[in-house]
This record gives structure tokens, C-alpha cells and sequence, in this order.
């Protein structure tokens, strides 16, 4: 009678632990992956919510993470495809691995500024946030953010040539994203001969006058002194905003007797 019972509670067993194995696998413990909302970037200052940013500033980035099998590690990446580098200007690919302790939880608000670089080439460029739990699980999401310069210059006008002893005029539109510290002006030549009477002519000047401004039109006249030499000068326009950020454009302009 004993070994009869001793049989049955063996039975028993092997099959309670043959449905527990079959539960296993029917995934009756799997856990689901990481869920990602309210994922949003843009301006780092105003917090904005627009997927645009400046050179030289910095991006926020934020996003609301649930996950059951506990957060490991946080990525994000940024990068972009096929911009034109103009002198100066360096590729940049990001990519940084948040794992501290306040984003290794189950529930998890991500909150961070990512400097951007001033000598990056301005355009779009790709962003990608990874959430990876301690089981493997991993959770992306993506998007695009276009990067654009501080400053620009545009409808650019100015005479080709003008005689000495008179002026020459010259106007732009300026878009300073951080306001208008200063705008100053180089002339001068290299090499010209200079003849008896004439005096070599290298003219610098900042105005003042567009500071704070975050748009604004620098229209201006440039008086030549009647002793300069003849010739082609170079000249060029310096726009410097407030937050030291620079941006130039170049031309030239012959000069006549």
C-alpha cells in the first residue's frame, strides 16, 4: 500500500513539473518590451518642441520610458548623410550610452541637453533613441532635426565697381537667431602699385548701429579716399551675434581712377 502511494506522489510530480515547463514555453513569463512616449526634441533653450536647432547652441531631448523588465540602458545617436562640409567644418556623428542609476528603473523619465558643435555643416540630420531593458528587449524610436546656422546673410547687393574719391553702397538681409552683437567691414588689396600722390588704403570699420537686432538690413555707402590706389579690392562682411557665433561673406570690387 505505501509503494502504491509513493508511486502516485511521484506521478504526481513529474506532472506538476511537466505543466510548469510547458507554461514556460508557451511564454506564459516572457516580458514585454519597453514603452516609449511623448518622445520630443528641439531647441535646448526654449525647450521647443520643433525638430529644428542652431550651430553652437545645444538640443533637448526628453521622453517618458515604461518598461517591466527594468531600463538598462538608454542610446542616442545623431547623424547625418551626404552634407556638404564647407571649410572649416567637421562631419558630426553622435552618439552617446545614458546608464545611470536614475534611468536603470522600470519607469523612467529621460531629460538631457546634447551640446551641438558651431563647425558642423548646417541640414537634417537623423536622430535615433534606444531603450534596451536587462533582458535584451530594445525599443526605437527615430525622427529628423534640422540644424541650421545662427546667422545668415542674404540678398546680397553691392556695387562692381566704383571710382575713388566717391563711395561705394552695399546692402544684405541678416537673420540672427541669437540677436545682432556687431557687423563690421574689412577693405583692402594686395599688391597694387602705388603711385606717386596715392596713399595705400586699408579700410576696417564695426557698426553698431544692428545691435540686439535679431533680423535686420545693413544698407550702408563706403567713402573711397581719392588717394587710394586703383584696382580690385577685397572686401568683408562680418556679422558676430551674442553669443560670439560669426559668419562672413566675401566680395570684391575694382576700384577706378
Amino acid at each position: 500500500m505505501k509503494t502504491q502511494i509513493k508511486f502516485l506522489a511521484i506521478i504526481l510530480t513529474l506532472g506538476i513539473f511537466f505543466q510548469s515547463c510547458s507554461s514556460d514555453d508557451d511564454g506564459g513569463g516572457s516580458i514585454d518590451a519597453p514603452v516609449i512616449t511623448d518622445f520630443e526634441y528641439g531647441e535646448g533653450d526654449s525647450h521647443s518642441t520643433e525638430p529644428v536647432a542652431y550651430k553652437g547652441s545645444d538640443l533637448h531631448l526628453e521622453a517618458e520610458i515604461y518598461a517591466e523588465g527594468v531600463i538598462s540602458s538608454i542610446t542616442v545617436e545623431i547623424h547625418a548623410h551626404d552634407l556638404e562640409l564647407a571649410e572649416g567644418e567637421v562631419d558630426w556623428d553622435f552618439e552617446q550610452v545614458y546608464d545611470g542609476a536614475e534611468y536603470q528603473v522600470i519607469n523612467a523619465e529621460f531629460h538631457e541637453h546634447i551640446d551641438i558643435p558651431s563647425n558642423i555643416p548646417a541640414g537634417v540630420y537623423h536622430v535615433e533613441f534606444i531603450v534596451t531593458d536587462e533582458l535584451g528587449n530594445i525599443t526605437e524610436e527615430e525622427g529628423h532635426l534640422d540644424i541650421l546656422d545662427p546667422i545668415t546673410i542674404s540678398a546680397f547687393e553691392m556695387d562692381a565697381t566704383a571710382a575713388r574719391g566717391g563711395d561705394f553702397h552695399v546692402e544684405f538681409l541678416v537673420d540672427a537667431h541669437n540677436g545682432i552683437h556687431e557687423i563690421s567691414v574689412d577693405v583692402h588689396a594686395h599688391g597694387l602699385t602705388v603711385n606717386p600722390g596715392e596713399v595705400e588704403w586699408d579700410y576696417e570699420e564695426v557698426f553698431s548701429d544692428y545691435h540686439d537686432l535679431t533680423e535686420a538690413e545693413f544698407h550702408e555707402h563706403i567713402d573711397i579716399p581719392a588717394t587710394a590706389p586703383a584696382g580690385e579690392y577685397h572686401v568683408t562682411f562680418t556679422v558676430e551675434d551674442e553669443n560670439g557665433n560669426t559668419q562672413t561673406y566675401e566680395s570684391h570690387i575694382d576700384i577706378t581712377a
